[in-house]
């Protein structure tokens, strides 16, 4: 037995193999050499950090709430952290072994580390000039400050020495460096002080240095008493309060200098997929060495002497263009929780209650209402509760019999996850699929998987080498005898949080041939068989990228013959190369091809000859834009899915997705309108992409009304509500 199983499961690697090849081989024979010349590409980095540069330019955008000003600039330094730790660690470590360029553009990684090196040293001078010049001056003007120490009154002195004495000296921990005491492990991201010391220790040795690390247990921002603030709201930060009072920590010694600096270091996790016989396991040792990866950033104030920059440099093994200075605070992350310690609701985002619809049935009638027509949501605009209560309903049926469900991220204290486990409690055939390697909440979702498996729970961890990233449910009732199917599918995750802040499609349907199809890809990832044979859903990594290249080349074939033809995508990357080039030759045809691409996009449109049919556009608003849709056809004859996949070799190859068409007509154009063609009318929050890979701000023309998709689409949605 052992033996045959043995070559069942070899001949379904194989099989599953061929099948992932021949996909990713589709379009290679069909491409003329001149589409695949690297100038016809943007790198992929370089793209990144233009969505950066459009996430800065909302901290200044005056058009917005001040303190949202403020949570602009500091998703703009979060998302440089990833960068660094993701991005720039891959990069380093490709530059250290064969040093070859792997991407369209065929950059080699040092001359991508050098243009990104340029790029973010002006981006992060950038965040400092704003926080200086503009956001802070406003925040003062708003009667909200930071004052600096020399200003302090000396009550404000007392009360600051009084604080450090009472809540910080406590858990400080200083380590003075010496032969006996070498440099200590800084964990990454974590904020601490080189101090420079001068005098005898204790021990009757010359003192030179020390580290002190900023507690991560006490929050970054304190609070001014009132009675010390003159009416304002006052706040110093705790660094400032550690830097001020450091010589506490010294007795008998000098204090000459204190230095804020922070490491970012490599915090991508590496699987050897064949050696790996336990997911779970190898994901927690690899977890634990997270915090100590190799360092990739050293940044540092900018009262930071070189002889000391220089040390540390040496310490973290960093070359200069490594090496962040900062005007301000290192670390401007620590700069969002200020918001929510204020109680000032005109310098916020006006509040929005997403809508939940009426002529949506609850209950088990929603179940008879499936069968004759589908129901469309779209997040943040509608409400979640939707799927909530369908699986919470679900789970309480006596004619339910089983749910199957995929979960990549789902966040602390999920409605969803409850609605598993009393499912499961209910004694219904529960199935749920986490994706552990669900990049920085791996260790979330190891904890999340025992708890559902304590609950009985059958869990499965996905397929080792392709992350599962699709979001499907499937739900399977006894209705008069016959076993009926229900299906959802989401552009983004079962996460109750960011269904309020992220623009997503949700589907519920009844359709046989999509909940077929599903229930095909749930029994492939539970029982690793040969491919699913689907009819409707596109399926990475066997036939989805192989399928969209066609649906690209049949508009391309309808323009040679003269017929309308159009492709409309929204996505949050591009950088597939042949879906790419499939593209280009779609443009060179005449067909007319509009993109709305949130971050990453290789593709360079209005080449002559080229792309010069080829529309990029970006939308960053007060939502971010998350949804995928692709639409080919003229209108009226549109293919329409909903997806949760990017155009990016990832997604493509190396992920299990799918993309679901959406067959309701009505729905169909609703899709069309309020997820691509709304936003190609924005004048208000869009950016197109140049040739040059540069992204201009679309203003309204003289006389044109402003419009924003988002600022529409709320108000069309809150009219509902009414």
């Amino acid at each position: 037995m052992a033996d045959n199983s043995a070559k069942k499961t070899s001949a379904s690697k194989s099989v599953t193999a061929a099948s992932i090849a021949a996909d990713k081989n589709s379009a290679e024979s069909t491409t003329p050499a001149e589409l695949q010349h690297p100038s016809l590409y943007i790198n992929r980095e370089l793209s990144l950090l233009e969505f950066n540069r459009r996430v800065l330019a909302m901290a200044r955008d005056q058009q917005m709430p001040l303190l949202e000003r403020l949570r602009y600039l500091c998703i703009c330094s979060n998302n440089l952290d990833e960068f660094f730790e993701i991005r720039v660690a891959g990069l380093q470590k490709q530059r250290d072994s064969d040093g070859r360029g792997t991407g369209p553009d065929q950059l080699g990684p040092s001359e991508q580390l050098n243009q990104i090196s340029a790029v973010t040293h002006q981006l992060v001078k950038q965040q400092y000039k704003v926080l200086n010049t503009e956001l802070l001056p406003a925040l003062a003007d708003q009667q909200i400050e930071f004052p600096p120490v020399k200003d302090w009154s000396k009550k404000m002195r007392s009360w600051a020495s009084h604080f450090f004495d009472t809540e910080l000296f406590p858990v400080l921990s200083p380590m003075g460096l010496d032969p006996s005491h070498p440099f200590p492990q800084v964990t990454n991201k974590s904020l601490n002080f080189i101090v420079s010391l001068r005098g005898v220790d204790a021990f009757g040795r010359q003192a030179t240095r020390a580290v002190v690390r900023a507690p991560r247990s006490l929050p970054r921002i304190i609070p001014v008493p009132h009675e010390l603030s003159a009416g304002k709201s006052q706040f110093v930060l705790l660094t400032t309060m550690i830097q001020r009072n450091m010589g506490r920590l010294f007795p008998g010694l000098e204090t000459k200098g204190v230095y804020q600096f922070r490491i970012t270091r490599n915090s991508d996790l590496y699987l050897a997929d064949d050696d790996v016989a336990d997911l779970r396991l190898a994901l927690r040792d690899e977890l634990n060495a997270r915090d100590y990866g190799n360092a990739v950033r050293l940044e540092v104030g900018d009262d930071c002497p070189e002889s000391i920059i220089q040390f540390l440099l040496n310490q973290f093994r960093l070359e200069p263009q490594d090496l962040y200075v900062c005007n301000g605070p290192v670390n401007l992350n620590r700069l969002q929780s200020l918001p929510d310690m204020l109680d000032r609701p005109e310098l916020n985002f006006e509040p929005y209650t997403p809508v939940t619809r009426k002529s949506v049935p609850t209950g088990r009638k929603l179940f008879s209402s499936l069968k004759k027509r589908d129901v469309l949501l779209h997040y943040p605009y509608e409400s979640s509760q939707t799927v909530i209560a369908f699986l919470q309903m679900a789970a309480r049926d006596q004619k339910v019999l089983a749910i199957k469900q995929t979960l990549y991220r789902t966040g602390e204290n999920s409605a969803y996850v409850d609605a598993l486990i009393e499912a499961a409690r209910n004694g219904k055939d529960v199935t749920v699929i986490i994706e552990l390697r669900a990049r920085f909440d791996e260790e979330a979702n190891i904890k999340l998987a025992a708890r559902l498996q304590r609950a009985g729970v059958q869990v499965v961890f996905g397929v080792v080498g392709f992350k599962s990233h699709a979001k499907i449910m499937l739900v399977i009732r006894r209705e008069k005898g016959k076993m009926i199917r229900y299906a959802h599918i989401a552009t983004g995750n079962y996460h109750e949080g960011t269904s309020r802040f992220y623009t997503d499609l949700s589907l519920l349907t009844h359709s046989k041939p999509v909940t077929g199809d599903i229930q095909k890809i749930f029994n492939q990832l539970t029982g690793l068989g040969k491919v699913a044979n689907v009819k409707k859903i596109l399926h990475a990594p066997f036939n989805m990228h192989r399928k969209v290249v066609k649906l690209i080349q049949k508009q391309t074939e309808r323009a040679k013959q003269g017929k309308p033809a159009l492709i409309r995508a929204r996505l949050n990357a591009l950088n597939e190369p042949e879906i790419i080039q499939a593209l280009y030759m779609a443009s060179k045809a005449g067909v007319k091809v509009r993109l709305l691409v949130r971050g990453i996009c290789a593709l360079r449109p209005g080449v002559p000859e080229i792309s010069e049919n080829i529309r990029v556009v970006s939308v960053v608003g007060r939502f971010l834009e998350h949804a995928r849709v692709y639409a080919f056809g003229p209108e009226g004859e549109e293919e329409v899915y909903l997806s949760s996949a990017d155009w990016m070799p990832r997604n493509m190859f190396h992920r299990v997705e799918v993309a679901v068409p959406v067959l309701d007509n009505k729905l169909r154009a609703q899709v069309l309108e309020e997820s691509i063609d709304m936003y190609f009318s924005d004048n208000t929050f869009a950016w197109e992409l140049q040739a040059d890979g540069r992204y201009q701000r679309l203003n309204p023309a003289p006389g044109e009304a402003t419009f924003s998709a988002q600022g529409t689409l709320l108000t069309n949605y809150r009219a509902q509500s009414v």
